[in-house]
């Protein structure tokens, strides 16, 4: 039983990427094991114009203590609008700025960080752990009598909070999480193959070749210095044991069942989604668009290469192909959901949206449903217009871009991804480089059958666990030199899906959902309560010696 738990990540009540979904999917289980022992640290990025919709502020929580404690930024108490509603604590680390001369110092004399080659991100992520790390130290002290106490970081933006935590609170036992390292990302977004090479790179020389010796050297020192050490998938722990030269526990993700929608609801919400992805692409490309019409999407960060958006459009092209002289001629409309530097929603997809007119007209640009910044210079426009993806009338594959964060408001769907998500057909990531892969978990979560590779964690861990395959989950082999034979692969699997009857579709929905229901937080906690007791038990021995 723990005394205090920490948890502090760059993506607390801030919705960016996968991590979200950790830890908010998370939260229920830990809270339900610790109660409000459970304190989760993030950043406040916001303001009372933009205020984060997942934090439900308090003016009671912590009152004594904020009163007394005295910090160099101002905090916000309040809790996670997720399932659990844990404990959380904002801070604003821009005040922090200032002292950054000082920390870099003395973490370079202590862990040989070396942070004179800092740039893009590197400062603000400093100053928000080392904020972190301050809120953690006054809280040890207003609970002297908390014993056993974890302090959690996530990711190496948390970094510089871990080692401040180890050099200033020796009691208290720390736990590194690497959802994926910061070089070996780079490696793979800088085009260079990293599975065939991985044990012929060395961490530290990447690090120089790709200007990354700031955000290396701090994540290579906190999981040095951490008490445990773990990542998510087995597949990442060889990356880390390579690069990193640390061998960690592998902690699996898995998913929080409150998140879907149950019984009728569920019916109910799939519709919905079905009858709004049906809307927004008929009034896009000008088609009406049957309701058996075949609703794929992949979805994710925008790292072109890494997450397969390239992979996933050229399969779709191969598609296209097979398609175009089959005797069904059943549409398909194949959604990229990933946010991009966009302006705001297109005024003449809204006026065709909200004026819901019988007759149908396709816009011109008829793939993408937000204006953007610079069209010419995103990859996934550029990509779309190579390909010809235009939308045209005799197409049966149709391809809509949104490049927009689906938080409820961005303008055209104005869903949730969760709420757009359950009325998909089926799910496409055919990642490259994948830690864990939480999109296609997700997926199957919703009953929505996925396509994704051997390269992701979670596409190895079905391998593992079902090699039957036939669960409503694909996974196709990829490696660093079988780009084009993944391409086909995933385009047979998606013409499989097109011309499966409602009876197999069925099966296959049942066979994803029982799959997800396995890798519940429920089942998965286990191995975060193994790497929390390994901390305790290395903290206590350090102490000794």
């Amino acid at each position: 039983m723990l005394d205090l738990f920490f948890e502090t990540s760059w993506e607390v009540c801030n919705k960016v990427g996968g991590i979200y979904a950790v830890l908010s999917t998370k939260a229920r289980t830990l809270h339900k094991l610790y109660k409000d022992k459970v304190i989760f640290i993030g950043p406040d990025v916001w303001t009372p114009e933009n205020e984060s919709p997942y934090f439900i502020q308090s003016k009671t929580l912590f009152k004594p203590w904020l009163r007394q404690a005295r910090l160099p930024m101002p905090v916000r108490v309040g809790r996670w609008n997720v399932p659990g509603k844990p404990i959380v604590v904002l801070v604003d680390f821009k005040p922090l700025f200032e002292r950054k001369n000082d920390l870099y110092a003395r973490m370079w004399e202590k862990y040989g960080v070396d942070s004179l080659h800092a740039y893009g991100d590197y400062d603000e992520a400093c100053a928000f752990g080392y904020a972190a790390a301050l809120v953690i130290e006054s809280l040890v002290s207003y609970h002297a009598d908390a014993k056993r106490v974890v302090a959690h970081f996530d990711e190496w933006t948390t970094g510089m909070g871990l080692l401040h935590v180890k050099a200033t609170l020796p009691h208290v036992a720390t736990v590194f999480t690497t959802h994926a390292t910061s070089i070996g990302r780079s490696i793979c977004g800088n085009g260079k193959p990293l599975y065939d090479y991985l044990t012929a790179y060395n961490g530290d020389q990447m690090a120089i070749e790709l200007n990354m010796q700031s955000k290396h050297s701090l994540e290579k020192a906190a999981a040095h210095a951490a008490d445990a050490f773990t990542t998510v998938s087995e597949v990442t722990a060889r990356e880390c044991e390579q690069l990193l030269e640390r061998r960690p526990l592998v902690t699996p993700n898995a998913f929080e069942r409150t998140f879907v929608p149950q019984g009728t609801h569920f019916a109910q919400a799939r519709q919905a989604a079905r009858n709004r992805l049906l809307q927004v692409a008929s009034r896009l490309t000008g088609k009406q668009l049957p309701p058996d019409t075949l609703l794929v999407a992949t979805s994710g960060r925008c790292e072109f290469r890494n997450k397969g958006i390239d992979l996933y459009l050229d399969s779709l092209n191969v598609l296209r192909t097979m398609l175009a002289n089959g005797a069904s001629k059943r549409q398909v409309v194949a959604f990229v959901l990933v946010p991009a530097w966009a302006k705001g929603p297109r005024a003449d997809l809204r006026h065709a949206i909200i004026t819901d007119k019988k007759s149908l007209q396709r816009l011109p640009e008829p793939y993408i449903t937000h204006d953007l910044y610079d069209p010419a210079g995103d990859v996934i426009a550029t990509k779309i217009r190579q390909i010809n993806f235009n939308n045209a009338a005799n197409e049966r594959v149709n391809v809509v871009y949104v490049p927009s964060y689906l938080n409820g408001s961005d303008g055209i769907f104005n869903m949730a991804y969760y709420d757009l998500l359950i009325g998909l057909d089926v799910t496409v990531f055919p990642s490259y480089y994948e830690p864990w892969g939480y999109t296609p978990h997700e997926s199957t979560a919703f009953s929505v059958p996925t396509i994704t590779t051997d390269l992701s964690g979670f596409g190895q861990w079905v391998k593992l666990t079902y090699p039957d395959q036939s669960i409503g989950i694909m996974v196709e082999h990829r490696d660093d030199s079988n780009y084009s034979a993944a391409v086909h692969a995933i385009a047979r699997d998606l013409q499989e899906f097109y011309e499966f009857d409602d009876k197999r579709v069925g099966k296959l929905r049942r066979a994803a959902k029982a799959v997800a229901h396995q890798a519940l937080w429920e089942n998965y906690i286990t191995y975060y309560q193994k790497a929390y007791q390994e901390a305790l038990e290395n903290c206590k021995k350090s102490n000794k010696k």
